[in-house]
């Protein structure tokens, strides 16, 4: 198997891969990039969380137009899951608004974006339809 790295680091690989979240823990906003105060609370004590693997789709652009190379169209998203906003694409599906629909159900889904000359694989996340 290859080594693979993620492309981001709130996201966690291995067997069950899933997002990682820090939470506020004055008001318990989440955030995926490293704070050093809460822009609700000004907090400053944060704890790390699992953000649910499924959500729904709360708003969705299908994108037509990108910077070369980036392959049209596809679906940027915004998912809630659990509560925690996250952005992402809706992959492994038509980018139509006869498939991708508001309240529709997702789950997180990992796949390779490249390999390196060594055999590393970047790996990178996005949303599947769940049914």
């Amino acid at each position: 198997m290859a080594n693979q790295i993620p492309l981001v680091e709130y996201l966690e690989l291995g067997d069950q891969p899933h997002l990682k979240a820090h939470e506020c823990t004055s008001c318990g906003a989440r955030y995926f990039d490293r704070r050093n105060a809460c822009a609700g609370c000004s907090g400053t004590e944060f704890t790390p969380v699992v953000v649910p693997d499924e959500g729904v789709v709360k708003a969705f652009s299908i994108v037509t137009f990108a910077a070369p190379g980036v392959p049209v169209p596809f679906v940027s998203a915004i998912i809630d899951c659990g509560g925690t906003s996250v952005r992402g694409n809706v992959i492994n599906c038509e980018p139509s608004p006869e498939v991708v629909h508001l309240g529709m159900p997702v789950r997180l889904a990992t796949y390779v974006l490249g390999t390196d000359d060594n055999g590393v694989e970047a790996i990178g996340f996005g949303y599947e339809p769940a049914n």
